[in-house]
Parts: C-alpha cells; sequence; structure tokens
C-alpha cells in the first residue's frame, strides 16, 4: 500500500493502515512532513507552527492524538477587550463578531441544496442582505480570513455546508500544542519509521495488471495493489494519470483554487497589551481578512497575526518589509506603541508554497459543483482521494485531516488486497 503526502492526512491513513496489518510506505514530496502544518523558531529558540496550530476539546481526534503521543496542550489568553480597527466611533454599531456571527447563523440555517441560493456566491447573497454595511463587512472579513479567498468566488452552498461540518460550539482557538502542532506530525511520523520517504515528489501514477506504479520525478518507481492521494485536492489535479481518471472525478478535482495566507508570528518580551486590559485579539474593519491572537505562554510572549484571502495576495506583492512593518504599525495601534519593537518578527507566506498552493485548504470555487467532494471521496480504487477537506467533520483543520486519513484507510480495507 502506499499513501501519497506526509500531512496528518497521509500519515493518519498510514497509522491506520499499519495498525489493521498491512504494508505501507508514504512517499512526501517536501524535505519534512506535516504538509500545511509547519514550525519555525525564534532567535531565542523557541519554536512555533508557521501552519495549521489551533485546537479545540470539540476535535476528539486531535485531541486523543496529541495525547497518546505524549504532548500537552496549552490555553490560548483570552482575557480582556477584543480590538476593532480602526476603533467604533462614539455611537456607531454594527461592527464586530457579534453583528458578523448573526450573519453566519442565518446564513447555516439555509440548506445548502435550497434552489433559492443556487447560482449565489457569498459576495452575492450578502449583498441581499439588510445588515449595516458594517456587519457585512465583519462577515466578509470571517469569511475571507477563514476560507482564505474573495467572497466574490466562493459559493454560498460550499461555505454553509463547510461550517454544517465545523461542528465546535465554543472557540476553535482554544488551545495550542506545547512543543508545536509540527511537533505532532513529526512524532506521528517516527512511529511510522522508514515507511516514510521524503523528497518524493509524485508526478505519475499508473494503473494496470492489478497493480498501481507510482512515479517520482527523480525516476524511482514504486509498485502496490492500492494508492492513497493524501494532498490537496489542487495538488491531486496536478499528478498524471494512466490510463486518465474517470471524466467525472478529474472534473471534480478541477473545481478548486488554493486558498492564500500569510501567519505572521511576533515576539516581545512580555504581553504588554495586558497592562491596558486588552486581550491581544484584533479584528480589522478597513482592511478586510486581517486578524490578530495573543498565542503567549511560558515559552514566549507572541501574537499570531494573519492575512487572508485577496488581503495576503495583495500584500504578497508588496514585499516582506512591507508587510512586516505595516503589520507592526497596525499591531502599535491597536494594542499600544511597544508593538512596534519586537524580540523578534518571523513570517510565513504560504501563497508561494510549491505543495500546498498557498493556504491552509483549498476551497471549492465553482457554483455547481454540489458532488466535488462526494465524488473524490469515492475515488477510481484501486486510487483513493484523503484531505482536510474531504472531511466528514472540521473540514480545513487538523482534526479534519486525521479524520480523512482515517476514512480513506477505512476505505481501502474494504475495497480489498493493499499490500
Amino acid at each position: 500500500m502506499i499513501v501519497v503526502g506526509a500531512g496528518f492526512a497521509g500519515l493518519s491513513a498510514a497509522n491506520a493502515l499499519v495498525s489493521a496489518g498491512r504494508e505501507v510506505l508514504v512517499l512526501e514530496a517536501r524535505g519534512r512532513v506535516g504538509g500545511r502544518v509547519a514550525s519555525g523558531v525564534f532567535a531565542d529558540g523557541v519554536r512555533f507552527d508557521t501552519g495549521g496550530q489551533f485546537i479545540c476539546d470539540e476535535m476528539p481526534e486531535v485531541m486523543a492524538l496529541v495525547r497518546r503521543l505524549g504532548f500537552s496542550v496549552l490555553d490560548t489568553p483570552m482575557e480582556g477587550a477584543f480590538q476593532i480597527q480602526p476603533a467604533l466611533a462614539s455611537g456607531e454599531a454594527g461592527h464586530g463578531f457579534a453583528e458578523s456571527g448573526r450573519i453566519r447563523a442565518r446564513a447555516n440555517r439555509i440548506n445548502p441544496h435550497d434552489p433559492s441560493i443556487a447560482g449565489l456566491t457569498v459576495e452575492a447573497w450578502l449583498a441581499l442582505q439588510t445588515d449595516a454595511p458594517g456587519a457585512k463587512a465583519g462577515y466578509q472579513a470571517m469569511v475571507e480570513g477563514l476560507w482564505c479567498r474573495s467572497i466574490s468566488e466562493i459559493p454560498l452552498w460550499y461555505v454553509i455546508d463547510n461550517d454544517r461540518r465545523t461542528t465546535s460550539n465554543g472557540s476553535e482557538l482554544q488551545y495550542s500544542v506545547d512543543g508545536t502542532m509540527h511537533a505532532v506530525a513529526e512524532a506521528l511520523a517516527a512511529s511510522l519509521g522508514s515507511r516514510v520517504r521524503l523528497g518524493m515528489p509524485v508526478t505519475r501514477i499508473v494503473r494496470g495488471n492489478g497493480f498501481v506504479t507510482i512515479l517520482a520525478d527523480n525516476g524511482e518507481a514504486f509498485r502496490a495493489r492500492q494508492v492513497i492521494v493524501a494532498v490537496p485536492p489542487v495538488m491531486a489535479s496536478r499528478i498524471i494519470h494512466e490510463p486518465a481518471l474517470p471524466s467525472d472525478l478529474a472534473g471534480a478535482l478541477a473545481v478548486w483554487k488554493s486558498g492564500t495566507v500569510i501567519k505572521a508570528f511576533v515576539e516581545y518580551e512580555r504581553p504588554f497589551w495586558r497592562d491596558d486590559g486588552k486581550s491581544g485579539m484584533v479584528m480589522w474593519r478597513d482592511v478586510l481578512g486581517l486578524f490578530a491572537c495573543d498565542v503567549s505562554n511560558h515559552r514566549a510572549s507572541a501574537l499570531v497575526v494573519f492575512a487572508g484571502g485577496p488581503l495576503a495576495v495583495h500584500w504578497s506583492g508588496k514585499g516582506e518589509d512591507f508587510i512586516r512593518s505595516e503589520m507592526l504599525r497596525r499591531l502599535a495601534t491597536a494594542l499600544g506603541s511597544a508593538a512596534v519593537t519586537p524580540t523578534d518578527f518571523r513570517m510565513r507566506n504560504w501563497i508561494d508554497d510549491t505543495w500546498s498552493g498557498g493556504g491552509y485548504s483549498d476551497v471549492i470555487t465553482d457554483l455547481c459543483a454540489y458532488d466535488a467532494e462526494t465524488i473524490i471521496r469515492a475515488g477510481a480504487p484501486p486510487v483513493h482521494f484523503a484531505s482536510s477537506e474531504l472531511s466528514s467533520s472540521f473540514p480545513a483543520y487538523v482534526e479534519g485531516a486525521i479524520v480523512a486519513g482515517r476514512e480513506a484507510a477505512a476505505r481501502v480495507l474494504s475495497n480489498g488486497p493493499t499490500d
């Protein structure tokens, strides 16, 4: 059995297959495991997550995995005032998480297959709503920050369907992993030992004579009865298949675009924003898709800043120096002048990531592609697919990647010989 991709979906699929007594080989294009979970190191040696990071109690699979591998979790600091920037003027209302959350809840009460929203993007539906402009802007910021694409591209039904599978009733920012989420991926990969091979980009998959032959870009070939392609849909669509995949499957893989996100970690000597009773959580309303959150713990005092969707694309074109100075300037306005003098500033621009395509998740942008996920989950046995986007719960989260990997492993085990 071969698994293509050593993100959490691929590693979880491989782990489930090994536990079932199957022989497995995992081929990873990068020189590291983790996929869209990655890490960096501050100058003082403190490690931090540059990719997927946050988990919560309502994510049972990732919480269980973290504990099984011997990691502990750190509470995300939430005490203090939430900042909206620019600050609301006296008497101004209608712009904030509460107002935008009500729009989100209203959208989620709609059946994704309701004919009345057929053909509507999030932008088109939002234009029909009678909420205050500030509330609409807050909802737009929320959608573009989470899905990392413009609301002019995203089908409303897709956002609703995704939200319905994100079953958290609390904060999805509840915890980070002490030691990084990326270290969890490394520990899971270590449990698979020599079954994981890095630096092996798969370019071609050939089916025939009861076997699947996997060809890497270095010319090496591997053969197995079945394969799980555990990479994002956009990346999966770039692998050549012989014979060609069924037209409906190829079409389902073609309806996705990668999200776009920039994530920065800003370290300080201490969490100075708390002196004024501020939480470190900030949402900007003059640039949509920009958020900040306090991630300080016993290892470091730090803020994480996200720029998602069109904002990330726009800022990326201006270069790293601009992004750094703009983020620090905005943090200083929201939290105090000390924000402009961090002890360290590290940034991960995912837009140019070769193997992830630009963000934490791919997004369906075809207004009519209701069945795309179902078609990809069904695959073309002996070729199967797994990625967080396809998960039955928490799509686009680490939890979703684990669930999707295990679901794919279950399909493989029910489909016949794997070795």
